[in-house]
């Protein structure tokens, strides 16, 4: 009984009892407050692409799969110039092969035809003031197809970089236009996150691409339309969250 009312003295004066150590004050940080702002931000940064990547092919028909071998001596073709005008052979890769049957479905059973062979090449890093001519040569040397003509920026990376050094100036601006709307002000960075993901910037000329796909591929009018290339501008991205510390 007397211990038990020696642990009621102490629990009601605030100190341990006999025999434990009593649990320490945590101490205060200097300048530390537990109160905090978050924002978001986000910058754009315009680059000019001045290189682009081809996706095209050729397609063989013939009466036998034999014949359609064929198709493999017209890529060779292709390759053999885009290495002469200058590409490297690392920047040219065969995406895709295909051989299929055709058949004429206009009776009541399917009768076998012929055959069809599709070689599809990716071709990189090239300079877009020699697009418009390894274009038109390529189509004159066996390419029938294009799927793609899409534009890039060699320097995406310093853009990219840029675009984040101007949404973490953003991010303070607003940080302090919020802090002072509310009669404080924001103090150190808690915690800054990058919310956009990194990717390539680059964007397709649907216009030109369709305008290869027509029917009548004609090298000398495809250089005519080829003769002003003017790819735009591609808009880099950036997004960050901060914390910053409020008092």
């Amino acid at each position: 009984d007397n211990m038990a009312a020696v642990e009621a003295s102490a629990e009601a004066t605030g100190q341990a009892p006999s025999g434990q150590q009593p649990t320490p004050a945590p101490l205060p940080l200097s300048g530390y407050s537990p109160n905090s702002i978050t924002v978001n931000s986000s910058e754009k940064v315009a680059v000019v692409p001045d290189i682009a990547e081809i996706t095209y092919s050729v397609r063989t028909q013939a009466g036998t799969a034999a014949d359609c071998q064929q198709n493999a001596q017209s890529v060779n073709q292709v390759i053999a110039l885009l290495e002469s005008l200058g590409i490297a052979e690392s920047s040219i890769q065969t995406s895709g092969y295909h051989m299929n049957p055709v058949y004429n479905y206009s009776g009541s059973t399917p009768r076998l035809t012929g055959y069809e062979a599709d070689t599809t090449l990716t071709v990189s890093d090239i300079p877009i003031e020699g697009l418009g001519n390894i274009l038109s040569q390529s189509v004159a040397n066996g390419i029938n197809t294009v799927q793609s003509i899409t534009y890039m920026a060699s320097k995406y990376d310093e853009s990219y970089q840029a675009a984040l050094t101007a949404a973490v100036e953003s991010a303070r601006q607003k940080a302090q236009a919020l802090a002072g709307a509310a009669g404080q002000q924001i103090g150190a960075v808690i915690k800054i996150q990058e919310t956009s993901g990194y990717s390539q910037a680059r964007y397709s000329d649907a216009a030109l691409t369709n305008g290869y796909r027509s029917a009548s591929m004609k090298a000398e009018a495809l250089m005519e339309d080829m003769a002003g290339i003017m790819p735009g501008e591609i808009q880099v991205e950036a997004s960050i969250v901060v914390e910053y510390q409020l008092y």
